[in-house]
C-alpha cells in the first residue's frame, strides 16, 4: 500500500499537475485570472482527478502509471459513471482555465490534450486492460461510457 501511495503521489505531480495545471498557465503567459467563477470548473476537474488517484490506491492497490499498474480493475467511485474520469477531470480543469483566463490558446491546448489522451486510451490502455483483466474489463466497457459520464448507475 505504501508503494502505491508513493508511486501515485509522484505520478500525480509528474502528469496531471503538469498537463492540467502548469501547462495551461504557461500557455496563457502566466496570466492573471479574468473570469473568477471559472475556478469552480477548475476545482471540479481537479477534485475528480484526486478522487481517481485515491481510488487507484485503495481499490486497485496500485498506481495510474503504466509502469506500476493496479492489481485489480478499478470500477468503483467515479469509474461507475465514466471509464476515464482522470482524463475527463484533467480536460475539465484545462477547459476551466481557458475560461478563467479567457484564452483561446488554452482552449486549443485542451482540445489537443483530449485528442492525445483519447488516442493513448484507444491505442494503449484499452488493449492492455483487456489483456490484463479479460472478461471483467469487456463487461465493464459494455456498461460504462468512455468519455461522457452517465448520470445513473446501472
Amino acid at each position: 500500500m505504501v508503494k502505491a501511495i508513493l508511486g501515485s503521489t509522484v505520478f500525480f505531480f509528474a502528469a496531471p499537475c503538469v498537463v492540467g495545471g502548469v501547462l495551461p498557465w504557461w500557455i496563457s503567459g502566466w496570466a492573471a485570472p479574468r473570469f473568477w467563477p471559472a475556478f469552480v470548473i477548475v476545482a471540479a476537474g481537479a477534485f475528480v482527478v484526486l478522487r481517481a488517484f485515491v481510488r487507484f490506491v485503495r481499490e486497485g492497490r496500485g498506481t495510474p502509471a503504466p509502469v506500476a499498474p493496479t492489481e485489480e480493475l478499478v470500477v468503483g467511485g467515479d469509474y461507475r459513471f465514466v471509464r476515464n474520469p482522470m482524463y475527463v477531470g484533467v480536460v475539465t480543469a484545462i477547459l476551466g482555465q481557458a475560461l478563467l483566463f479567457l484564452d483561446w490558446r488554452v482552449l486549443g491546448y485542451g482540445v489537443i490534450a483530449w485528442a492525445v489522451m483519447a488516442t493513448f486510451v484507444k491505442s494503449y490502455e484499452e488493449p492492455v486492460l483487456q489483456e490484463r483483466y479479460g472478461q471483467q474489463y469487456a463487461d465493464y466497457r459494455k456498461k460504462v461510457p468512455a468519455w461522457i459520464p452517465r448520470l445513473r448507475i446501472r
